[in-house]
């Protein structure tokens, strides 16, 4: 299944929004938490080429859907009759919580896009592509215009 190409700068202006409306009712470590993160999305659109920026988002994203459930679960209004600008804002906040890892599907994409790879080592554990197998085309041995040469014995001259 082929992952749909979506543009890194509707990612980061749909979280800012939400974000935005969301950090109406939310902490400030909601706010910093996502804005911070956001800031790192804006820098992977100024490096267009940088796989540091577009890992170092992903992974903030990551980061921000825990973050983001503590946040929710903490600071979420208990109260039974709750008004308008607190409904509106824990909605645009729980929304923006769904959409993180489409998001960060979609990023991962443009990370593997960039020329990322996946690779994790923690000493015992190790994930990753087998390159063992992995022949490049730019360094090619040169084939032996005569294969057979070898093999034979030399003609001996009369």
């Amino acid at each position: 299944m082929e992952v749909p190409a979506v543009n890194l700068k509707a990612i980061v202006l749909v979280h800012w929004l939400l974000t935005t409306w969301g950090c109406l009712e939310f902490s400030d470590s909601y706010t910093w938490g996502n804005f911070t993160v956001l800031a790192v999305g804006v820098w992977a659109i100024a490096q267009r080429d940088s796989v540091d920026a577009i890992i170092m988002f992903l992974i903030g994203l990551l980061i921000t859907i825990l973050l983001d459930i503590i946040n929710i679960s903490l600071f979420y209004p208990r109260h039974s009759s709750l008004s308008d600008l607190e409904r509106f804002s824990s909605g645009m906040a729980i929304f923006s919580l769904l959409l993180k890892p489409l998001s960060c599907l979609f990023v991962y994409q443009m990370y593997r896009e960039r020329g990322g790879e996946y690779i994790v080592n923690l000493g015992f554990l190790s994930v990753g592509r087998d390159r063992s197998s992995y022949q490049s085309i730019d360094q090619h041995d040169a084939p032996c215009p005569y294969p057979d040469l070898d093999s034979k014995p030399a003609p001996h001259p009369f």
